[in-house]
């Protein structure tokens, strides 16, 4: 569900900086980078309510910054969007509790076979401007209370590493080029509005708000220069859908997407004309936390920080 705070979440570019960020040209494409999961909770869906969510909870480290991620999606799906073949990325969120060089974090859970998804990404020292990206991905062991429909992870912690991929691809990039790579995408400049009653508690399936906006937002590819500004064009069988346009400029590029309000669910859809070639696409799909500030009956949600979301992992 949306996180309704009055508070804004700490940004994590407050702790960025040159002499910390990393290179991403093609030297760095074999750069791994170490990571610890401290601890890992799965809760089943809450008897008391109709939502069906299950809660998927674990603290990482990088190094000795903590990180706190967190998940919800429906019981039956396991961590794929309706239970199909696109993985559900979630970001996690920095503690302030020691110093960063990252810009996001974000984890994805395929629960039937047990394997936990990381990555993350950061400034790039020898690209001023731009981002690079590490993925990772280690099997983990939940152990479960069948009579609670509870399950924590043992045993712990889990150590594991992430691998620095290519460098972004330049804004002339061939579409065949394009092709080749993981898409992904980070997402920033969030906005969405809406209204509650009094005494309401976090909107969701069995709260649902009113006067609600949909969300706008930008998207920056972490595969090549594409930057995208998405809006909404109106809702479909209670879902949100919309469209992304190139920020600047004519561009071989478009995007799509759709929001459930109810689920908090981000899908993105970018496509490339490619000319004579055959077009291709990728899809991204987020579960979007988004801190809210509320004025009365009027709500407004947005994010201090950056997400990334991503694709099928390789």
């Amino acid at each position: 569900m949306a996180r309704i705070v009055a508070i804004s979440v700490i940004t994590l570019a407050c702790c960025l900086g040159t002499d910390a960020a990393r290179r991403c040209g093609q030297g760095g494409t074999a750069t791994t980078f170490n990571w610890r999961i401290g601890d890992g909770r799965y809760d089943g869906p809450d008897p008391a309510k109709k939502d069906g969510l299950s809660t998927i909870a674990f603290s990482i480290t990088p190094s000795y910054a903590l990180f706190e991620c967190v998940a919800q999606w429906p019981e039956a799906w396991a961590g794929w969007y309706e239970g199909g073949q696109e993985i559900i990325w979630s970001d996690c969120i920095w503690t302030g509790n020691a110093g960063t060089t990252d810009t996001t974090i974000s984890f994805a859970l395929d629960w039937k076979k047990q394997m936990m998804y990381v990555s993350h990404t950061y400034a790039c020292s020898d690209k001023q401007g731009t981002s690079g990206l590490a993925l990772g991905q280690v099997e983990i062991k939940m152990d479960c209370n069948k009579t609670e429909d509870s399950c924590i992870l043992q045993p712990k912690p889990v150590t594991f590493k992430t691998t620095a991929q290519p460098a972004r691809l330049a804004a002339d990039a061939e579409c065949a080029e394009n092709s080749k790579r993981y898409q992904s995408w980070e997402l920033d400049d969030w906005l969405r509005n809406f209204e509650m009653g009094p005494g309401s508690e976090a909107p969701g399936v069995e709260n649902a708000p009113t006067n609600d906006t949909g969300p706008s937002f930008t998207l920056k590819s972490i595969a090549n220069a594409d930057q995208l500004k998405c809006a909404p064009t109106g809702k479909e069988n209670g879902t949100f859908v919309g469209t992304c346009k190139p920020a600047s400029g004519d561009s071989g590029t478009t995007a799509e997407f759709q929001f459930d309000p109810d689920l908090d669910m981000l899908t993105v859809t970018q496509t490339w004309n490619c000319g004579s070639s055959s077009p291709f696409n990728a899809t991204g799909i987020g579960y979007v936390q988004a801190g809210c500030d509320r004025h009365g009956k009027q709500y407004t949600c947005t994010m201090d920080y950056p997400v990334w979301i991503g694709g099928k992992p390789a």
